[in-house]
């Protein structure tokens, strides 16, 4: 029995030296760089840690980490003896909060692990305070009649314009631009389309919002305001007919009329580059002036002005109307400011495509030799553009069958004032057709000096002439011959025949 209490005595005595070695080879870490708090040179920050003990190097590599805020940082490790000092792959950024994490299940050689895990914090950030809101415009709960708002948030320090788009928000949601200003402590917002009229916004800043140094607002900013609350109604004050020299003429409404006796008023002499400008009360849509805006039996109307608000408001036509048309050009209610209001009234205004400068060129007629080889009387023969299937005497006596005889044709042509025929247009366009093979006719040259027959047809000399010398062969068949100037007939002022002429005659 004595023995056995001995025993235990001498195990109990065995314990408390083995816990009492324990105890005196606790593994720790003694010391740590760069050490708490701010540093303001990253670049230069390396992380070293020394233990009381001789760590084992690849428990301790394996459970250490640095991040940078939430992101891990790479590296490789040097040892110096108990120091570990670890070497970032990239110098470490500013305006960054570190951490330096070793877990508890580093050891020493002897496999004696860390008590707890050694947990430590520095930073790079120059300053620890947050940013806060200090006005915004508009205001909270104000009425808000700009065409073209801005929103703008004033703060206490500079931000990023990544951080605007992140975490400001509109209800209902609005797209646009954010812009800083006063060194970054201003936010603009300017919308790309227009702010609904008579309408609740909210602006909601989320506590995330960061300013430059990472560190966020903390607290939840919102506004409300209210825009459009305008009611004026617009309207159209003046339609103008802008020439090609910037002339502005003033658009004459049509008023309709209440007896057989008066005729609706007409806006005349419009020329093929003219354009149609609107002027309003106020700014207006474009694009809703163009949605309502129409030219009857006319040419399709494009818009001008560029997309947006303004008062003046530029048509042109997509093509020249056809010379002497009319067509009515029609504005419909419904056109929208910037404010949302709407104008009321239709306006009618008739318009007359007949400028002088604008008539396209038109054969009148056309003069034929019956002698052609006879120098001294070539024996022409005219025929009107406006007498159907006229008699031409082509015989067999004057242009032999079946041989080819050298002559020409004259073509006369009215013209707009001051234009001349294009010569080019003529060869592309004309050509001789006939029924029944009466002739054929190869045009080999065109002037407009120099004529054959020195005068010109009586009552036609002050019209253009135009010679086309070719061959014709003629056959002893009889039928109609059409002298044909396609659709497409051009003058020096680029007007242009989109008629066919044809001029017919019979053998």
């Amino acid at each position: 029995m004595k023995n056995k209490i001995l025993l235990m005595f001498l195990i109990c005595l065995f314990l408390f030296i083995s816990c009492d070695i324990l105890r005196f080879s606790v593994f720790k870490v003694s010391s740590w760089t760069p050490g708490e708090g701010y540093h303001s040179e990253p670049e230069n920050i390396i992380v070293s840690i020394k233990f009381s003990d001789m760590p084992q190097k690849a428990s301790v590599e394996r459970h250490f980490s640095l991040t940078g805020n939430g992101n891990s940082i790479k590296g490789g490790f040097l040892w110096e003896e108990k120091k570990l000092t670890f070497i970032p792959q990239t110098p470490l950024e500013k305006n960054t909060d570190f951490i330096v994490n070793l877990s508890a299940d580093a050891c020493n050689l002897e496999g004696i692990s860390l008590d707890e895990a050694f947990i430590c914090n520095f930073t790079t950030r120059p300053d620890i305070s947050r940013p806060v809101v200090l006005s915004c415009y508009p205001s909270l709960y104000e009425e808000i009649n700009e065409s073209e708002l801005r929103v703008k948030l004033e703060f206490s320090l500079p931000i990023t314009l990544k951080t605007l788009y992140e975490n400001i928000s509109f209800n209902p949601s609005i797209t646009g631009l954010w812009t800083l200003e006063n060194d970054d402590r201003s936010a603009v917002f300017t919308p790309s389309e227009p702010w609904l009229k008579n309408y609740r916004y909210e602006i909601n800043v989320s506590s995330s919002l960061t300013d430059k140094n990472g560190m966020n607002i903390r607290r939840e900013f919102k506004s409300i305001f209210t825009t459009g609350t305008d009611r004026e109604l617009p309207y159209l004050l003046y339609a103008n007919r802008v020439t090609k020299n910037n002339e502005i003429i003033l658009l004459l409404p049509d008023k309709g009329f209440s007896s057989a006796a008066e005729s609706p008023v007409e806006n005349i002499e419009w020329e093929k580059e003219d354009k149609i400008l609107l002027i309003f009360s106020k700014s207006m849509d474009n694009l809703s002036v163009k949605n309502n805006i129409s030219a009857e039996n006319g040419p399709n109307l494009v818009l001008e002005s560029f997309p947006g608000y303004e008062t003046e408001i530029l048509f042109r036509f997509e093509k020249a109307p056809v010379y002497e048309s009319r067509f009515t050009l029609k504005i419909k209610p419904g056109i929208r400011d910037s404010a949302g209001n709407a104008t009321k009234d239709e306006y009618i205004y008739k318009v007359f495509f007949n400028d002088k400068l604008s008539k396209p060129p038109e054969l009148t007629g056309i003069r034929i030799p019956m002698s052609p080889q006879n120098e001294d009387n070539c024996n022409p023969v005219f025929l009107s553009a406006d007498s159907l299937y006229q008699i031409i005497p082509i015989t067999d006596e004057n242009y032999p069958s079946r041989e080819i005889i050298n002559t020409w044709i004259e073509l006369y042509f009215i013209t707009a004032e001051g234009a001349s025929i294009d010569l080019f247009s003529v060869m592309e366009n004309f050509r001789v057709e006939t029924s029944n093979n009466v002739l054929t006719f190869s045009p080999r040259q065109i002037k407009t000096i120099n004529f054959k027959i020195q005068e010109p047809q009586a009552g036609y000399e002050n019209l253009q002439r135009i010679e086309i010398t070719g061959n014709l062969i003629n056959t002893t068949n009889y039928g109609i011959i059409y002298f044909i100037i396609s659709s497409g007939l051009r003058d020096s002022l680029n007007n242009r025949n989109e008629k066919s002429i044809n001029l017919a005659a019979i053998k």
